[in-house]
């Protein structure tokens, strides 16, 4: 069970950018690229080599390789419905936030070690949206362990855990939520746009100006592993709701976050700078609404 609870893991990492964009390309009446396109591009980048510039120092290099891998273990705890996940243990909720933290500062660390201004630019944006998309993040986590009872993934989604009429609303609260963390997370619209060009605009692509190569084809996968974990336990919040099923949960997770991210970006222009600290602080605020609105719920049931 635990070995198709990754493969559907996997699926579903590789057909939401593919989703993506060809709902991008639906909605602009465009023939646009075939649904694999990006795993043809992952391909490419694979067979070559890497180039580094003498600047640059073993932060640099390591940097892919630490992101890839903290991106698929924390995937390896998120369960998909009701199938057990890979890894699981009292508290595997934390371990999943700071593993992608910890993916994060390494993207970070290699940015600015490569000394150049524009990378260094990347990253600072990049560790201020870190910073207060993590609150909301946690959050999210703590209203889902409030509800259950339990800290772990597996505990929060056996399909038992949680259970109430009442609940719904703040788990369909909750999904939502994690799917506006995705945009942030993953650098989409209106957040980011990892179609542009420009460094002084740029926040995620710019920090890899720099990788080419197998590197770059890493931070590729990770973005994608990322994502697929988020929007599985977005997934999972709204299976709990009706149909705790894994065959309910993995197509959910291609289907909310691929068309949602392919309706936005066709329909909305990326933020200002100076008007993503608004968009992510409005989701963090949602996420208090959400955290306080189950623990009143909570005490209410408590006082039956």
């Amino acid at each position: 069970m635990a070995a198709l609870n990754t493969l559907l893991l996997l699926l579903a990492a590789l057909a939401i950018p593919g989703l993506i964009n060809r709902t991008r390309a639906l909605l602009a009446g465009r023939k646009g690229i075939r649904f694999a396109q990006h795993l043809y591009d992952v391909r490419l980048l694979l067979r070559k080599g890497a180039v580094y510039s003498p600047t640059t120092t073993a932060v640099f290099r390591a940097a892919p390789s630490v992101t890839l891998g903290t991106a698929l273990v924390a995937a390896l705890f998120v369960p998909v419905g009701d199938l057990p996940s890979a890894l699981s243990f009292e508290g595997d909720l934390i371990a999943f936030a700071y593993l992608l933290a910890l993916g994060r500062v390494a993207l970070i660390l290699a940015a600015m070690d490569t000394g150049s201004s524009f990378e260094g630019m990347g990253a600072s944006r990049e560790a201020l949206y870190g910073a207060l998309v993590e609150p909301a993040l946690m959050l999210v986590f703590g209203t889902l362990a409030l509800l259950s009872g339990y800290t772990s993934f597996d505990a929060i989604f056996s399909g038992d855990a949680v259970n109430g009429v009442q609940l719904v609303v703040v788990l369909l609260l909750a999904a939502y939520v994690l799917v506006k963390i995705v945009f942030t997370e993953a650098g989409r619209v209106p957040v980011d746009d990892p179609r542009t060009h420009l460094e002084l605009t740029m926040i995620h692509e710019v920090m890899c100006l720099d990788y080419c190569g197998v590197d770059l084809a890493y931070i590729k996968m990770a973005g994608w592993l990322k994502t697929a974990a988020l929007s599985m336990l977005a997934a999972d919040a709204v299976a709990a709701t009706c149909c705790p099923r894994w065959w309910a949960a993995a197509p959910l997770a291609v289907l909310v976050t691929g068309l949602s991210v392919g309706i936005v970006e066709s329909t909305q222009a990326r933020n200002k700078l100076a008007r993503n600290t608004t968009f992510i602080l409005t989701v963090a605020a949602l996420a208090v609404l959400v955290f306080f609105t189950g623990y009143l719920l909570q005490l209410n049931i408590g006082l039956q």
